[in-house]
């Protein structure tokens, strides 16, 4: 049975809990974690298994881009030996297996929900796969990326173009002898590129890659990781509020960057010196050719900037702090196009990976806290629907939200606003009055 095949749950379901957390991820278990300190009676219902999504939709050579010290789960700091590391993917799951095990949650395992509704009465009506279940508050720890995004004339390409999502991709051996396309320069887009290229280099195969928007960051500056020096500048700490973009940063696109190999930057440009074929944003297909746009330079301009940027605010940290750092110079661009390339024929391409993304679905609740976008409407994790929270979204309240670094604070929060509602006795569900969303601590 693989992970991704639903398992028998360890024990029958209850007709009724006091609290039911969609979602075994580490979102899930860390409210469950919470709840569990409190001595709040829950379950957790995981479709698949604990950790399943570190195994079944992350490529071979995965490692985290943000290091191990960041890796902070409730009661679960990171208690290896190299803190300034990156975790391969096998670390990963082995680090959200042992927390798991660290405390013994009531994790359900094989059990999808199929529906959630308000109930009669009051809480809420679980459909699952295991039987219907009625809990007074509910906690939707599946996070926002559910259905993987590739465009709808993908299915026009000629059928011997492998095609997979990043979602799919483990390895360049899923993919036919012959040239890949890969587009999407998010970090995954930009680490899979990667990936394929170090392992084409010398067999005259050749990687394409459609650049997106997406900004790059270094990964050292100054004799330190830019991570530690945003992290003491607060960056990590600033809500989404005020955020510069506000809450268009929860649908923002990450820098890229890597910790493969110790962590080191992602040059593009070095890429396209080296033989990787670069192109601007993918706009579609026609006659058997497949066409861009002409924003190859502006995008890799772009990139360039924002790692400028992150390097102007390092340096003047530094400047106020009186901090001893070591001089270095700025990035010079190794490469630049002399035009933007905007057009590829499918006849020299074998295989296509899409790294564009996922979307949300949220079609299963059936609970009005939703905007005209789809998006959960919420404080800090707290809907409008009484008794029901969200948790481990991207930006839910801080950048680190939807990562390891910032989900034992929203846990937190959330479990507070879980035991106050249920100590004052409001009445759950949609008809009830919502609790208030003050500061307090800190799907499966």
């Amino acid at each position: 049975m693989t992970l991704t095949e639903a398992a028998p749950p360890r024990t029958a379901l209850p007709q009724h809990v006091p609290v039911a957390v969609v979602g075994g991820g580490q979102a899930g278990l860390s409210i469950s974690w919470h709840l569990v300190q409190r001595g709040v009676e829950h379950v957790v219902l995981e479709r698949a298994t604990v950790a399943h999504e570190w195994v079944d939709a992350r490529w071979d050579t995965f490692c985290l881009v943000t290091p191990n010290w960041q890796c902070q789960l409730p009661g679960w700091p990171y208690r290896g030996d190299d803190p300034d590391g990156f975790m391969v993917r096998d670390e990963v799951v082995e680090y959200v297996r042992s927390y798991a095990a660290s405390f013994d949650p009531p994790v359900h395992e094989g059990v999808a929900v199929l529906r959630l509704s308000p109930a009669a009465g009051g809480g809420y009506t679980l459909a699952t796969s295991a039987g219907e279940l009625h809990a007074d508050q509910v906690v939707l720890a599946v996070g926002g990326y559910h259905l993987p995004v590739v465009p709808p004339w993908a299915s026009a390409l000629p059928e011997r173009i492998t095609q997979l999502h990043s979602q799919q991709y483990r390895n360049p051996g899923q993919l036919p002898e012959g040239d890949v396309l890969v587009v999407g320069t998010g970090q995954s887009g930009a680490q899979i590129a990667e990936d394929l290229h170090l392992a084409f280099r010398g067999t005259g195969r050749r990687v394409h890659l459609a650049v997106g928007s997406a900004p790059r960051i270094a990964r050292r500056y100054r004799g330190r990781d830019v991570v530690a020096w945003l992290d003491d500048l607060g960056h990590y700490d600033v809500p989404v509020e005020q955020h510069r973009d506000g809450e268009a940063a929860r649908v923002g696109t990450n820098h890229y960057v890597t910790g493969r190999d110790g962590g080191r930057d992602i040059d593009l440009r070095t890429f396209a010196l080296q033989g990787m074929q670069l192109y601007g944003t993918l706009a579609g297909l026609r006659d058997g050719v497949l066409r861009f746009e002409p924003n190859l330079t502006a995008h890799l301009d772009r990139a360039d900037a924002v790692d400028d940027g992150a390097k102007d605010l390092i340096d003047r940290h530094i400047a106020a702090a009186g901090i001893d750092a070591p001089a270095e110079d700025r990035y010079v661009p190794v490469w630049a196009p002399s035009e933007d390339p905007t057009e590829l024929d499918t006849a020299a391409v074998a295989g296509v990976v899409w790294a564009i993304g996922f979307r949300a679905d949220w079609s299963w609740v059936r609970v009005p806290v939703f905007d005209g976008a789809g998006y959960p409407t919420h404080t800090r994790g707290v809907t409008s629907a009484p008794g029901l929270f969200v948790l481990g979204l991207p930006w839910l309240h801080t950048w680190g939200s939807g990562r390891f670094s910032g989900i034992a604070r929203d846990a937190a929060f959330v479990a507070d606003r879980i035991t106050e509602l249920a100590a004052a006795g409001a009445p759950s569900g949609p008809g009830g009055a919502p609790p208030a969303a003050s500061s307090g601590s800190g799907r499966a």
